[in-house]
């Protein structure tokens, strides 16, 4: 079980009530807010989980939120939740960034295996950014020369011809090469080239 914190905002009292019970009783930790604004006042401190909120809501809706969020910077994983006519306005929703969109009533099941869903992606997102972070300070290391021949690396070019643009020799070109790979850490071609993508060198 994921130990993220599950952000319910919906303006209906019964239903945060009743997906707070629901999420409780599968053992998620889940915090309630009754509009999008009182959400948005929490986010200097916003735990890391995911975000389930209704999208048809009086002050801001659901779209808006996203819309926010996502001008924001918070990369937390949402599911909207939407009545029945509302379907367009959650397809709009997903094309700006939600993880899911589950249609009232919903299945308590395939609820909570949205919220699986996104509490596992935001792990790996997570990860992932740890992993960039990591690779770029590898990469910072490099010297200049080394860069100009990962470049060339990243670009598919062969060593003579990266050897060429640069106007050094391929046997040079071979000890800047070897040089990256221990710098780096990588243990292959593929790795390097997967690290340098990664950390959008």
């Amino acid at each position: 079980m994921s130990n993220g914190l599950v952000h319910v905002i919906d303006d209906d009292e019964a239903m945060r009530q009743s997906l707070e019970f629901l999420l409780d009783t599968a053992g998620y930790a889940a915090r309630t807010y009754e509009s999008a604004p009182q959400f948005l006042q929490h986010l200097k401190t916003l735990e890391p989980g995911c975000i389930l909120t209704d999208v048809r809501m009086p002050e801001m809706s659901g779209l808006d939120l996203v819309r926010r969020l996502k001008a924001e910077g918070v990369s937390l994983p949402v599911i909207v939740l939407t009545g029945h006519g509302d379907v367009p306005l959650a397809v709009e929703a997903m094309k700006a960034g939600v993880k899911d969109f589950l249609e009232k009533p919903f299945n308590d099941e395939v609820l909570l295996a949205a919220v699986a869903a996104a509490l596992d992606s935001n792990e790996e997102a997570q990860r992932q950014e740890a992993e960039r972070q990591r690779f770029e300070t590898m990469l910072a290391s490099l010297s200049p020369r080394e860069k100009d021949v990962l470049h060339g690396v990243v670009a598919g070019k062969p060593n003579k011809v990266i050897a060429m643009e640069l106007g050094i020799s391929p046997r040079t070109v071979e000890v800047y090469r070897a040089n990256v790979m221990t710098k780096t850490g990588a243990g292959s071609l593929s790795d390097l080239v997967r690290m340098a993508l990664l950390a959008r060198f």
